[in-house]
């Protein structure tokens, strides 16, 4: 039998605490009891394309099935919410360019280097890490460094889309015209990010609960997280918040949505006030001369 949405059975109390515990396990979103209507109604349409009879066999299915990694990634794909846009917290983005790269650039030097790593995580459909490159590109002082700007999400949708980097004017609601001119080519689907911006950006899936694969990216000078760990609870905020400690170099950044902070989650990062906005930053160790 072919199910459809009107035949398909309903998630028990019992069987959306087994979904809530093993989606939780696997990247840190937790579902409260208010939200058992929402997860239902998302997983359905695995029942429905997977032909299965009910969700006790769906939950068999992801937790034994030959393609349960597959289909938890599908999973991730249905629940996780991509809503983006370039340019977005401009506030934000004007400390770092005008406030934070220089800081970075002054802190290299000291050093003898001329790289530069930033870290998108929860990239979405790209717009954040390709706004981060059309701005750095813009940095006349940053000319000739090696700059990496490594974009992550746990949806292999949205990174597909990201990778193709076309987009339509949805994406565009904070962006000044002069940047659609000089950095996209428009044609007939959409506007498509010149290639020279997407040269630095580097695409790849990652769950943030995966620590070991964190711990491969290497250090980072900043970390863009921005309007992600919202949708975790407490614990997994300070579990996700403290491999992005481990993940920074000394005085590195750490750059929050604005309806998001650390506040009873860590006390590892100092919040600096800038002329912009307010950030977050690993404190340097302190050596003769100062920090670094």
């Amino acid at each position: 039998m072919i199910l459809s949405p009107d035949n398909a059975k309903l998630m028990s109390d019992s069987e959306f605490i087994l979904f809530r515990d093993m989606i939780y396990n696997h990247c840190g979103i937790f579902f409260s009891e208010d939200s058992k209507y929402l997860l239902e109604k998302r997983l359905e349409k695995r029942l429905i394309i997977l032909n299965l009879q009910c969700f006790r066999e769906y939950f068999q299915y992801l937790k034994y099935g030959r393609n349960r990694d597959q289909e938890m990634m599908d999973v991730m794909d249905i629940l996780t919410t991509n809503e983006t846009y370039f340019f977005r917290e401009l506030f934000q983005l004007k400390a770092f360019t005008d406030e934070i790269i220089p800081e970075l650039i002054k802190k290299k030097a000291a050093q003898g280097s001329r790289s530069l790593r930033i870290w998108s995580a929860g990239c979405s459909t790209g717009e954040e890490p390709y706004t981060i490159s059309m701005l750095i590109r813009e940095q006349s002082a940053l000319s000739g460094w090696n700059i990496e700007i490594i974009g992550t999400d746990i949806s292999q949708r949205v990174l597909q889309f990201a990778r193709h980097g076309v987009y339509n004017k949805a994406s565009f609601r904070a962006t000044e015209e002069q940047y659609v001119k000089r950095f996209f080519t428009e044609q007939a689907d959409g506007y498509r990010i010149n290639d020279d911006i997407k040269e630095p950006v580097t695409i790849s899936h990652l769950n943030m609960y995966d620590s070991d694969r964190i711990a491969l990216l290497g250090h980072m000078d900043v970390i863009f997280c921005r309007n992600v760990i919202i949708y975790f609870d407490l614990n997994s905020k300070k579990k996700v918040v403290s491999a992005f400690h481990n993940s920074l170099a000394e005085g590195g950044f750490l750059l929050l949505g604005h309806s998001e902070s650390l506040m009873n989650i860590s006390t590892q990062f100092t919040l600096r006030h800038f002329k912009n906005d307010m950030i977050y930053q690993k404190p340097g160790r302190v050596v003769l001369g100062g920090l670094i």
